[in-house]
């Protein structure tokens, strides 16, 4: 019997409180991208999921990518100064690292060392899974061999979706909801970088950086007009 004081959250709603939570942090755009499944599969793994999310968040917004470093590859062992990031940040350039030494290898080894959260460097055996990689993650140590592409975990987020405590669920909503402008009678008329106007007139942006010709948009909306009549 399911938990009554939980709820089913299918990857959708889990993949979108990521993207929002991660666009509050300093992190660069297109590798907070990269990071949108990132709590999800560290909930369906079992691992520290939203709630890790939630208690980590100060400390993942001062996160800095740039301070992971590879030190050397000695004895077919690379050696990877993760610069006190977090396991979550340090993952995608280690699934990067594993597919590359695997290609080049018969396998791949990866010393991680100054990394936070080592526990959930788990998440590499679920990632590599569909890169093609059978990932072994042990303390600071991971490992990987080819494989047949697969995704167990996501497969079973599709199909069943992850159980989240409903009041760890809504604090994680309202903390998303922080990354979008406030609703307004204005915002709900203004989406993307042109407004409508109360009167249906549509304008551009009113900053300077404002590069967007609404009569291209007048003009299109005119000729679909004509073609339909």
């Amino acid at each position: 019997m399911s938990d009554p004081h939980s709820l089913r959250v299918m990857p959708r709603e889990m993949r979108m409180m990521s993207e929002r939570i991660f666009s509050l942090t300093a992190l660069p755009k297109g590798f907070a991208l990269m990071l949108t499944d990132t709590v999800m599969y560290s909930q369906a793994m079992g691992l520290g999921g939203f709630a890790h999310l939630e208690t980590g968040i100060e400390a993942l917004k001062a996160a800095d990518p740039q301070r992971v470093k590879l030190i050397e590859d000695r004895d077919g062992t690379l050696h990877m100064d993760c610069g006190g990031q977090h396991a979550w940040i340090v993952l995608p350039s280690v699934l990067d690292l594993l597919g590359l030494e695997a290609a080049r290898r018969d396998g791949a080894r990866i010393l991680l060392e100054n990394l936070t959260h080592p526990e959930e460097l788990a998440l590499a055996e679920g990632f590599g899974l569909r890169l093609g990689l059978a990932v072994k993650a042990s303390g600071g140590v991971v490992s990987a061999s080819a494989c047949p592409p697969e995704d167990p975990v996501l497969d079973r987020a599709l199909q069943d979706g992850c159980r989240i405590p409903a009041e760890l669920w809504w604090r994680i909503w309202a903390l998303a909801q922080t990354a979008l402008t406030p609703d307004s009678v204005v915002s709900r008329r203004h989406a993307g970088v042109n407004i409508v106007t109360e009167d249906g007139q549509i304008i551009g942006r009113t900053d300077n950086d404002d590069d967007t010709d609404p009569n291209f948009i007048n003009s299109v909306g005119l000729k679909t007009k004509e073609a339909t009549q």
